[in-house]
């Protein structure tokens, strides 16, 4: 269990605390929904934490394999109206092949595309991920 603390600080900003290591972060209300859009907004986290749970359960496999994983990546959140949701999230992600196998480059994959960010989303937010190997 993980505690994140969050108060509203006003003009459409939170701050937030993560408790175990007392980092804090701040989100405001994008431009396109009433806000200033100065820093990450909740569905940017989503994404965001969408693409770094990726490339972090990546990481995980690749250490499993006695292996270095280097790759990086691009996520695209498109919002729909009525209600307001994330509709969809493009993911790019670019990893070197390296000492990879084919088979190790299948898990590293299968990995991405069940880790926990990917399985807490809702089933209609449509989710494309393509994964380079350069």
């Amino acid at each position: 269990m993980t505690s994140i603390t969050a108060k509203y600080a006003g003009h459409l900003r939170c701050e937030a605390q993560h408790a175990p290591s007392g980092n804090t972060l701040i989100t405001d209300a994008p431009t396109d929904n009433a806000g200033k859009g100065e820093a990450f907004s909740p569905t940017d986290l989503v994404a965001t934490a969408l693409i770094t749970c990726m490339l972090t359960v990546m990481g995980i496999q690749a250490q499993k394999m006695r292996k270095e994983l280097q790759a990086h990546g691009e996520v695209r959140k498109h919002m729909r109206a009525n209600p307001r949701h994330i509709g969809k999230l493009e993911v790019t992600l670019w990893a070197e092949t390296g000492a990879f196998t084919p088979e190790q480059k299948q898990l590293l994959e299968q990995a991405a595309r069940a880790c926990p960010v990917v399985m807490s989303l809702l089933e209609d937010t449509e989710q494309d991920v393509q994964i380079v190997w350069r």
